[in-house]
This record gives C-alpha cells, sequence and structure tokens, in this order.
C-alpha cells in the first residue's frame, strides 16, 4: 500500500500537484477491532461519537478488510454514509449484494467464480463422476451448493458430499477416508481452508490414498505449507485455482531500498529488521542480550535473506492491494479534472477534491476504469466485482523431493461463452501418468443410448442399443430418434443417410446375367426360326402347319425380348407396357400353341370317314383361334389401362434400409384376370394335347405339345409362391426368370425333336418317312 501511495504521488499523470497520505488501523483479524477501527476513520477519536467528525479532514476512502468476516460489518456501517470501502482479500459472494452492501467495492474475485471455474474444468475434463469435501460454514454450503448444480448443469454427477468440521474431529476424518476408499470417483473436489484440510490429508497419506485427483480452490492450494512429505506425495498431480497474481513493477526493488533509518516513522520495520535478520537494536541495550543474539548494526542487507520467503509478487494479495490504491487515486484524478458544467453531479457540477462528500468519490469509484502499472484492465461491475480472471495450477512433486506450482491454464470470465477456459495439457503432469477418467459408466458406444440404473443417478448408466431404423439423439444421449422414411442411420447408428435407391438394372450382375440369357434365348429362336425358312418345304416343317410354327417361333422371340423390359430403373411408361406386353404375346403364343393342337385333331379326324369333325376341315379353325384367343386377351389390358394402370413408385418397406422403385400393379383383380386368362390358355392347350396324344405317331405334335405344357405349368405354378415370397428387385427377377424358363421350355419341347430331324437325321424329313409306320427313332 505505501508503495502504491508513493507511485501516485511521484507521477505526474494521476493527481499532479496533489500529494495522498494514508492511516493504518491493524484489526487482527477481529471483527470488533475491524469496527472500532473504523468508528475511528468517522470520528476522528478513540471514542466513538455516533454521527460526529471530530476533525476537519476524513479519509477519501477504506482499504480492507482482509477476512470477510471483518468486511462485512464495516460495510454496513459504512454503506450508511456511501463511504467508498475496497476490499483486497474478502471473497464472500454476499458483498456483492449492494443492496446490503452499497458502497462495497472489491479487488478480489466474488468467491462464487471458483465454483463456474471448477465446474468447467470438470467439464473440460469429462470428469462426470466427483466428490466434493467442504468446511462446515455458511460460505462452504453455499459454494458447495452452487458448485452442485454447476455440475449438474453440465451433465455430471457428486459422488458424494463429505462435510469437514471447522474444529478437529478425527471421527469426521476417519469416516471421509473411508469414504475415499471406496468411492470410484477419481476427481475430489476440496473447497476449504488451509486448517481443516491437514488433519484429512495426514490420515489420507496414511492410508496410501494416491489414486485421486484434487482439485483446490485458492483458499489453499497456492500454499505448500503441508507438515509432511506423504501429504505432497499424496496431492501430486492435484489441480488447484488461484487468483491472478499480477507482477508490480519496481516492488522488489523498493523492499530492498527499506531501511529503518529511511522511514523513521515506520511502526513495523524494525520488528521486521529483527525477526529477519536475528538481531537486536541498539535502542533496546537495556534489555540484556540473549545467548546466541547479535545487535542490529544497520548494515544488514535484505538481498542477503532468502527470496522465496519475502517474494510478495507471488502473493495475490500485494496484487490486490496495489489494484485498490490505484483505483482509489484514478476516481480521485476523475473528480480533480472535473469541467464546471460538464460534471456527473447535478446541472453538471462537480466535486471539490479537497472537500467532498464520500458519495461523490464513490461515484468516481464505481465508474473508475484503467490500466494497472502491469497492464491489466481494472473496472468494477454493477456489482462494485473487478474482471474474473483465474490461474490454474498444477501440483508437481519431483523424485529429487523438489516441488512446484506449474501454470497450466486460466479461467476469464470475461471472455466469449465457451471460450472461458483455457488449458495447457502438455504442461500437466498426472500422478497416474494419463489424463485421469472419472466415471460412474463409461460412455456408451456408438448407437446406444443410456438407461439410467434405478434408483442411480444419471451418470450411472447401461447402455442400450437403438432400435432398428433408429439413431442416437445427438441432443439428448438418453433417447434414440426414428430416421425420416426415405433415410436410414449408418452402420454406427449417429446419422440418418439418404437409403440407396435400389431396382434390377443392367449394371448389376443379376441383371446382367439375365439380360444376356434372354438375348441368347431370342438369339436361338431366330437360329431355329431361319432354318425353319431355309427349311420350310420340306415334310417336318410343313407338318401341322408351318404358319402357326413361324408365328409361334416370332412369338417366342418376343418372349424373350419382353423380358427386357423388366430390367432397369422403372418408370411409368415401363410400368404400363411390360406387364401388358408380357400377357398379350404369351397370349399369342398359348393360343398358336391350342390352334397347333386343334390342327392335328382335325387333320387325324379327316382321316376317320365316321369323324364328325371331317366337314371342319375346310374352315381353317385354327386361323381363327389366334386372333380371337388374342383380342380376348387386348380387351383385358385395354379395360386394365383405362380403369387403374400399373404405375412406378418407391417402395420404403420392401427391404430394410432400402427404397425399392417398382411398379405397382394398379388393380390386383385384372392383373389376376389377365394371368387368369393365360392360365386357362394353357390349361386348355394341355387338356386339348392330352386327349390328343394317342393318335399316329409319325405325324403328331401333341406329345410334345404335352410336354411343354407341363414344363409351362410347372414354372407357372412354381413361380406364385416364389414371387409372392420375395420383395424387391428379386421380384422382377422371378419373373423374368418364369418368363425365360416357360419360353425355353417350349422352344426345347416343341422344335427341338424337328431341329434334330433336319439337322442330324434329314433321312427322316420325308414323305415317306413321315407316312410310313416306322417311328422309333420319334
Amino acid at each position: 500500500m505505501v508503495y502504491a501511495i508513493m507511485e501516485v504521488n511521484n507521477s505526474s499523470d494521476i493527481l499532479p500537484n496533489i500529494t495522498l497520505g494514508f492511516q493504518l488501523y491493524d484489526s487482527c483479524y477481529n471483527e470488533v477491532r475491524s469496527l472500532m477501527g473504523t468508528s475511528w476513520i468517522l470520528s476522528g477519536k478513540e471514542n466513538f461519537v455516533p454521527n460526529f467528525n471530530c476533525r476537519n479532514i476524513l479519509p477519501s476512502a477504506i482499504v480492507g478488510d482482509m477476512p470477510s468476516k471483518a468486511s462485512m460489518p464495516i460495510a454496513r456501517i459504512l454503506g450508511l454514509y456511501r463511504y467508498p470501502q475496497i476490499s483486497y482479500a474478502s471473497a464472500h459472494p454476499i458483498l456483492s449484494d449492494k443492496t446490503q452492501f452499497p458502497s462495497f467495492l472489491r479487488t478480489m474475485s466474488n468467491a462464487n467464480y471458483e465454483m463456474f471455474a471448477i465446474a468447467r474444468l470438470v467439464q473440460y475434463f469429462n470428469w462426470t463422476w466427483v466428490g466434493i469435501i467442504t468446511s462446515d460454514s455458511d460460505l462452504g454450503r453455499s459454494g458447495t451448493q452452487l458448485l452442485t448444480n454447476e455440475i449438474e448443469s453440465n451433465g455430471g454427477c457428486i459422488a458424494f458430499q463429505e462435510i469437514l468440521p471447522l474444529y478437529a474431529s478425527m471421527e469426521s476424518v476417519y469416516r471421509i477416508v473411508d469414504v475415499l476408499k471406496k468411492t470410484e470417483a477419481t476427481v475430489i473436489i476440496v473447497y476449504t481452508t488451509m486448517e481443516n484440510l491437514i488433519p484429512l490429508m495426514e490420515v489420507a497419506s496414511f492410508n496410501n490414498i494416491t489414486d485421486k485427483v484434487w482439485v483446490g480452490t485458492g483458499s489453499w492450494s497456492i500454499t505448500s505449507d503441508f507438515p509432511r512429505r506423504e501429504i505432497l506425495t499424496t496431492l501430486n498431480g492435484s489441480l488447484g485455482l488461484s487468483f491472478q497474481i499480477g507482477k508490480i513493477p519496481g516492488f522488489k526493488q523498493f523492499l530492498y531500498s527499506i531501511h529503518p533509518t529511511k522511514y523513521l516513522d515506520d511502526l513495523y520495520i524494525k520488528t521486521f529488521w529483527e525477526h529477519a535478520f536475528g538481531c537486536i537494536w541498539p535502542a533496546n541495550q537495556t534489555t540484556p542480550l540473549k545467548k546466541g543474539s547479535v545487535w542490529c548494526t544497520g548494515t544488514e542487507r535484505l538481498d542477503t535473506i532468502d527470496t522465496s520467503v519475502y517474494d510478495v509478487n507471488k502473493f495475490i494479495y500485494t496484487y490486490k492491494i496495489h489494484n485498490a490504491v490505484f483505483a482509489i487515486a484514478h476516481a480521485l484524478h476523475q473528480m480533480y479534472i472535473c469541467v464546471p458544467g460538464y460534471g456527473p453531479f447535478t446541472n453538471g457540477s462537480c466535486a471539490d477534491i479537497h472537500n467532498h462528500q464520500p458519495w461523490q468519490l464513490l461515484y468516481y469509484i464505481k465508474h473508475v476504469k484503467f490500466n494497472n502499472t502491469a497492464g491489466e484492465p481494472i473496472f468494477f461491475d454493477e456489482n462494485g466485482d473487478v474482471p474474473i480472471y483465474m490461474d490454474i495450477l498444477n501440483w508437481q512433486l519431483f523424485p529429487n523431493g523438489s516441488n512446484r506450482y506449474v501454470h497450466v491454464g486460466s479461467f476469464d470470465a470475461s471472455a466469449p461463452k465457451g471460450q472461458e477456459l483455457k488449458i495447457e495439457l502438455q504442461n500437466i503432469l498426472w500422478n497416474q501418468g494419463h489424463v485421469p477418467i472419472s466415471v460412474c459408466s463409461d460412455s456408451c458406444p456408438s448407437g446406444h443410448r443410456r438407461a439410467t440404473r434405478q434408483g442411480k443417478q444419471i451418470c450411472c448408466f447401461d447402455c442400450v442399443p437403438c432400435s432398428e431404423g433408429q439413431i442416437l439423439n445427438p441432443n439428448d444421449d438418453s433417447e434414440c430418434i426414428k430416421c425420416p422414411e426415405d433415410k436410414w442411420p449408418n452402420t454406427r447408428k449417429e446419422i440418418c443417410l439418404p437409403k440407396p435407391i435400389q431396382f434390377l438394372s443392367y449394371e448389376e450382375m443379376l441383371g446382367t446375367s439375365l439380360a444376356c440369357i434372354s438375348v441368347l434365348l431370342c438369339l436361338l429362336t431366330f437360329s431355329v426360326f431361319c432354318l425353319f425358312i431355309a427349311k420350310r418345304k420340306t415334310p417336318i416343317v410343313k407338318a401341322n402347319n408351318r404358319e402357326l410354327s413361324f408365328l409361334l417361333l416370332i412369338s417366342l422371340m418376343l418372349c424373350f425380348l419382353c423380358s427386357l423390359v423388366f430390367i432397369g430403373q422403372p418408370n411409368m411408361i415401363t410400368c404400363m407396357i411390360r406387364q401388358v406386353v408380357f400377357g398379350i404375346i404369351f397370349s399369342v403364343c398359348l393360343s398358336v400353341i391350342l390352334a397347333k393342337t386343334m390342327t392335328v385333331i382335325l387333320v387325324f379326324s379327316a382321316t376317320n370317314p365316321h369323324s364328325k369333325l371331317r366337314r371342319l376341315v375346310g374352315l381353317r379353325i385354327p386361323f381363327y383361334i389366334v386372333p380371337s384367343c388374342t383380342m380376348v386377351q387386348i380387351a383385358l389390358c385395354i379395360a386394365w389401362l383405362a380403369i387403374d394402370p400399373p404405375f412406378s413408385e418407391y417402395n420404403m418397406e420392401a427391404e430394410i434400409g432400402t427404397i425399392v422403385i417398382e411398379c405397382n400393379e394398379g388393380s390386383n383383380v385384372l392383373f389376376a384376370c389377365v394371368l387368369g386368362y393365360m392360365g386357362l390358355l394353357a390349361s386348355t392347350s394341355l387338356l386339348v394335347a392330352f386327349l390328343a396324344r394317342k393318335l399316329p405317331d409319325s405325324f403328331n405334335e401333341a406329345k410334345f405339345i404335352t410336354f411343354s405344357m407341363l414344363v409351362f405349368a410347372s414354372v407357372w405354378v412354381t413361380f406364385i409362391p416364389a414371387y409372392l415370397s420375395t420383395k424387391g428387385k428379386h421380384m422382377v427377377a422371378v419373373e423374368i426368370f418364369a418368363i425365360i424358363s416357360s419360353s425355353a421350355g417350349l422352344l426345347v419341347c416343341i422344335f427341338l425333336p424337328k431341329c434334330y430331324i433336319i439337322l442330324i437325321h434329314p433321312e427322316m424329313n420325308s414323305k415317306q418317312h413321315i407316312k410310313g409306320n416306322n417311328n422309333k427313332r420319334w
């Protein structure tokens, strides 16, 4: 404080031509003494006279006190007069209440911000299961409640909360140590004073509890004055908060320049000198010199003593006192340079720096804003608190026995939300050698939701996999959400991806294979057709009506080709024509087969003079069967297209995780009529061919037609259950296979025997052989 006032008085920028003075009152950490000093300041007399000032000049402001319990009664009295008070160490949150303490300000941060900083630190390392040990005091209980709320709002839980009595109780200490040994929590937050903590740490170190990470507040974390090395081992790797320790330029040199002869009015220098150098001043020569003591000569040098003890830049209160003095000085300076007419008071008036009211200076202090000698911004918010900035320290113990606190981060409450905490992970030395884990339950793997265990806190949970078609809610990992209808979860069930679109395409092996088979069989049929054209005048071709054979071959070629319409992405056109084309072409095939069968029956009936069918031979009945039967199917198809035609649709349910583009057949009744009519033609052809099987073999196709119809019927009877039991593109593949198989059955059963004779045994392809009775090779 003395150094700060000297700096102000020596500065030409602050209060030029004005000298600041000060008075010191020792409160002795006692509330009563604090109140006595306050009464002396206000009245000017040792015997306090309320509301009377027995001297002309009052001090402008009061700096102090240190403990909150002393600052509170002072602030209540000074608040009545709006007398400025700036504390450098009182951190109790209640002092921010301007209703109770209207003239109280402080350069020490509100203790509540320690709780915010610890909660953010716990969240940063994802420690969701922590224990709390606190002092049995109002500040301890209120701070713990605030800390608990902050941790729980960040998704964490409190494993246990233990209270240390203000007065040593070994029973409580042993109980807490027993809790520490049993708990699964790795991180222990300690919000207590040093004197409360030492007994606990002694017992904890005796029980070799070294697997915990201790997180301490500024009330104990900035000291290493523990009595036993085992305690330091237990605390190795712990983290602590410390209010900002700023540098005061020139202060160290000022301390080294102190000398009793230089400050004759200083009551404390001689006492300090005697303690520092272990000597006695000659002024006290009446007192016998004790054995081992020496006289103080004044030639002792302060720079020869242990600087680690007296380097006060290590202590936060030094920096806070310096800021308090400069805040008052800058406020007085603003009052000093005020221009009448532009002042902050009534009608722009200014206050007289030599004769001002306490509330006038209080106004200026509340609005002061400056950079201190360390370059840090200093100002007070509406609660009289300064900007919150804390250092995060890591306690490190080395094998050689040395130890130190290492700066590993900071907490700046004025930073943008989410950027308040900065951690230097590479500088942290953990007791376990790695970042510790402190959780009740391990994190759930991807695609699993949290299911809280009955009777437990939310941090203790089991992992339940999300159901099919669901992903983990990104905003709430305790529930799964269903993907939209057109999307499906990825393999980790983290995000919904667009469902792949599926249809039987030419690019995939199945589609390519079916298309190639269809084309090859069509070419094979075309080859047979060319062979029959080339051999059209031979008896084997002319038998059983060669025109119908040509028409049947052309129909079979179209049957093979119509299967290609089923391959590729369905659209409105392909959906409308594929079943119609398939139905009409197959109806032509079956009509031709029925006509060929009728031809056989009529021809052989003509040879029987007693047959009633002889008169029908000349009417060319078979040539009327094909168009008439086909027209019926065409009529059904036209009605189908007119009433409820097929259309393409996206089927979300056919296959899991896939969108199937398929053709909806529209009217299932009309579709069934088309298929039913083909079944009727096939059944009729099979029945007629079966009845004609006993006619003379040398000129009879009935047996081959019977076999072909059996193959045809077998394929399509098998097709129905196979078609109904498949989904997606495999339904289309089944129908294509049925078309190819049934068409190939007709081709092989009807035309293979004739091709065999034409190509392998041409001698059998003669009129004499056909009319003869030797038909063994048939």
